[in-house]
């Protein structure tokens, strides 16, 4: 139960909404944190190893039906959106390179590919960041647009060795271009649990919204442990959320709140977190097939009946169960997590904490098994 206050950042803005009474404002949260809205563009030269990025960022393979290929089907000059086939609200925008004209305009470039309207943009190159792109940083920080970030995107064929020399060049070039603070995030394209792409991660959650980074969290590949954690946080925020207005925690009561979280939106917040853990059987399959491991191994793994399946009966029996073990204890327990103004904390919102806080750290623990054993043949 604890767990739940290593998310309070987002908490604090959701107790301000229910000091103030703004239940519609903790719905649309909840709401926004299941839906999972964002949008990162992608730009740098269509190769390979952009395609196996995109790809890698939604849990696709190359042998996938919605993979992206090589060469584009886009037309040099347009854009190509790739959906996440689990998470049709987090969006890829493949955007064109930016060309190496001498008469490049950054501003007409952000304008014509509507750049601003983007969460996050992601400049990836092969070799060195291009004087052109560096321009459009300029433009975009010059704008207040922080979220922009340069990736170098390494090729099978090359050694660590190499590579670590290619980011320290990249890095030098940049402030030989008077690019303050340099970044240059080193990223295995087919593998994004090596190199950086960890601290990239980091980097890209410590700049966007709050809302917008939990989003993030929730919609990426669970390819690493770390990842999973931080899962498991993002949805321990989400099942605050969702059961402070199961619970009517508000100051003010508010009669159509009590009945607003019952089993159906649980099912909901599980069912998202058994996709979003790749826990479920496309997940597993797609997982099992990249890397050349049986299925059913993989598969068996899941000891926790949500992460094979989410049933309302299953739901069901699990909130009954943490009906009878809630105590005073663990009351008490929740009752610190809330504003001083709404300590009147219902048992609704109790049970709810617990056992959907519970479910969420079983289904972990599989996630962790899957995880483990794919590592393990890496």
């Amino acid at each position: 139960m604890a767990d739940v206050l290593r998310s309070l950042n987002l908490l604090e803005t959701l107790k301000e909404s229910i000091e103030k009474n703004n239940i519609s404002d903790i719905k649309d949260a909840v709401e926004d944190m299941l839906i999972s809205r964002i949008n990162i563009a992608v730009a740098g030269d269509r190769s390979a190893e952009k395609a196996a990025f995109i790809n890698s960022l939604r849990g696709l393979g190359q042998e996938d039906e919605e993979a992206a290929r090589v060469p584009s089907s886009a037309a040099p000059e347009e854009l190509a959106v790739f959906l996440n086939p689990k998470h049709p609200d987090f969006r890829l925008w493949d955007v064109p390179s930016i060309p190496n004209d001498s008469h490049f305009e950054a501003e007409d470039y952000i304008q014509r590919y509507k750049v601003m309207r983007y969460n996050a943009i992601v400049l990836t190159f092969s070799e060195s960041p291009s004087v052109n792109s560096v321009a459009l940083l300029r433009e975009l920080r010059s704008v207040q647009k922080e979220t922009v970030y340069f990736v170098l995107l390494a090729s099978i064929k090359e050694t660590e060795k190499t590579l670590e020399m290619k980011k320290k060049a990249s890095l030098e070039g940049l402030k030989a271009e008077g690019v303050p603070v340099p970044k240059v995030f080193l990223v295995n394209p087919s593998a994004l649990e090596k190199l950086d792409f960890q601290t990239f991660l980091e980097a890209l959650r410590g700049d966007l919204p709050e809302i917008r980074a939990h989003a993030l969290i929730l919609a990426l590949p669970a390819f690493s442990i770390s990842l999973v954690n931080q899962k498991k946080d993002a949805f321990k925020a989400l099942v605050w959320a969702a059961a402070s207005l199961s619970g009517g925690v508000s100051a003010i009561p508010v009669p159509f709140v009590a009945s607003m979280l019952d089993a159906t939106v649980a099912v909901r917040i599980l069912s998202k977190a058994q996709i979003s853990l790749c826990l479920d059987d496309d997940s597993l399959l797609r997982m099992a097939r990249q890397r050349g491991l049986d299925p059913s191994k993989l598969k068996a793994l899941r000891s926790c009946a949500l992460s094979i399946e989410v049933s309302k009966s299953e739901v069901k029996r699990r909130l009954a169960e943490a009906e009878k073990e809630t105590n005073t204890a663990k009351a008490r327990l929740v009752e610190l997590a809330m504003p001083r103004q709404a300590r009147s904390v219902s048992r609704s919102f109790t049970v709810m904490l617990q056992a959907l806080n519970a479910a969420i750290d079983d289904m972990g623990a599989d996630a962790e098994k899957v995880i483990a054993m794919i590592t393990e043949r890496q």
